[in-house]
């Protein structure tokens, strides 16, 4: 008999007791062969979690991926790229944090979590965004397309990472085909390919690409997981060539 416990938990039941085993560390130890199953089949759909301007590996899934679904149903999970970025700065990587709402009691779902109004988020990470790329090749040519993002209060996390999201998609010119789950599977049942625990702040991404230029890069060297904005205002429209490439 097996029931589920929450976002995290598989609880195994029979006559002796129970055992426990969480969920992402089952995820984490089978997300290699996952990956490696998304480069031979990526013809196949994938499941991806929403993210504040994921990382470059993020959107090179989704420019080499024919179909996504992205995960609408599941609990809000801390200290993720759901609300958090990696930009390249002078000093090195900084992460941009959005805050958000305490809620109380059970875990909120992912599109009922609200961003905090007792904080300038949004000003502060414009700041530094411009701090570290007003220098880049293609900064100027894009700021207006994400600053009025950075501009207008948003009240839910999902809508203002949905809304950027598309953005991204619509500058990197991606036909990529987009759907939302409908319910949370911890363990999806049909074909798709299940990326959501691929990308995290606290460990590299197996997906790889072939570096680019980045401004400090004289300086730190080549830095990988960043945003997906320090592609874009590096590369520009070359930034296509980098994310469709078939660099397994």
């Amino acid at each position: 008999m097996e029931k589920l416990d929450g976002r995290g938990f598989l609880k195994m039941q029979h006559d002796k007791g129970i055992f426990d085993f969480s969920l992402k560390e089952v995820q984490y130890k089978n997300q290699a062969k996952i990956t490696a199953q998304w480069k031979c089949k990526n013809s196949m759909p994938v499941l991806l979690s929403l993210a504040y301007l994921a990382p470059v590996e993020y959107y090179k899934v989704l420019a080499n991926s024919s179909e996504i679904f992205i995960e609408k149903e599941e609990n809000y999970i801390k200290q993720t790229y759901r609300n958090r970025c990696k930009i390249l700065t002078a000093n090195g990587v900084l992460d941009l944090i959005i805050p958000v709402e305490k809620s109380e009691g059970n875990k909120p779902s992912i599109k009922d979590v609200k961003i905090s109004i007792h904080s300038d988020w949004q000003k502060q990470h414009w700041r530094a965004i411009v701090s570290a790329y007003s220098s880049s090749p293609f900064f100027e040519y894009y700021e207006d397309d994400l600053y009025p993002f950075f501009e207008k209060k948003w009240l839910f996390l999902w809508d203002f990472n949905q809304e950027i999201q598309n953005k991204i998609i619509e500058l990197f010119d991606l036909e990529t085909q987009i759907n939302f789950t409908e319910k949370f599977e911890p363990f999806p049942a049909d074909k798709r390919i299940d990326l959501r625990e691929e990308f995290h702040p606290k460990r590299q991404s197996k997906i790889e690409y072939s570096p680019y230029y980045q401004v400090f890069r004289e300086k730190f060297g080549f830095v990988k997981g960043l945003s997906v904005i320090d592609l874009l205002f590096n590369m520009g429209n070359e930034s296509q060539f980098i994310l469709s490439e078939k660099y397994f």
